[in-house]
């Protein structure tokens, strides 16, 4: 069962205000990890260790039992830039399944205290990691990793001066490049960190699936 809340819907993804945009992007990778799927995992279930050293540079903060604060770095359009702090809850498994969901999370536990963000962006971050076993013989672990990230952003009102179409695919483009650059890392980073915490020789990364 989640230790946290389930958050109110944000206003800001409900916002019928032109400033407000949605940007949205996809990622899909697959880890080979050279073990049994129990010893996956274990290695899975134990989050508070993996979690922060992988998700470093990224600044991390527990947020209850399986909860962490993390900024994901500076997101910008046009001039305009915020950097997103949000909640994140890593579900326990279920049918071979790890599930990473948005959690609530007040903006002056995040940012310290000062004045509100939750007018300027809202961040929705579902994330699933499902464990194979290969046909093929060997102790060896697939885990497929994939990612559907939105930012609601409440951009300056001179950007709608601007063509709806530049305003739209460039800050589409723009959080595509981020989630890539990001989970891209964060995938090696735990293939890596999970063979060398289990003395294993760590599989040559494949190449991207995006």
């Amino acid at each position: 069962m989640s230790s946290l809340k389930a958050p109110s819907e944000p206003a800001l993804r409900l916002s019928q205000d032109p400033r407000v945009r949605r940007y949205s992007s996809h990622f899909a990778d697959l880890m080979d990890m050279l073990a049994p799927i129990s010893v996956v995992e274990a290695y899975l279930d134990s989050h508070e260790g993996w979690f922060q050293r992988c998700a470093a540079p990224m600044a991390v903060q527990p947020l209850g039992r399986h909860g962490y604060i993390l900024t994901l770095g500076s997101f910008g359009n046009f001039g305009f830039e915020v950097e997103p702090t949000i909640g994140l809850e890593l579900l326990p498994q279920a049918n071979g399944i790890y599930r990473i969901v948005t959690a609530p999370v007040a903006n002056s536990a995040a940012k310290g205290e000062g004045p509100s963000l939750d007018d300027l962006y809202d961040v929705e971050f579902n994330a699933s990691l499902k464990l194979d076993a290969p046909e093929s013989p060997g102790l060896c672990t697939q885990v497929r990793w994939e990612l559907d990230l939105s930012v609601w952003i409440q951009l300056p009102g001179v950007i709608s001066l601007l063509p709806e179409g530049l305003v739209q695919s460039s800050g589409d483009h723009l959080l595509k490049q981020i989630v890539r650059q990001v989970s891209r890392k964060l995938t090696w980073k735990v293939q890596e960190d999970f063979h060398e915490s289990n003395g294993l020789a760590c599989p040559p990364r494949r190449k991207a699936q995006f």
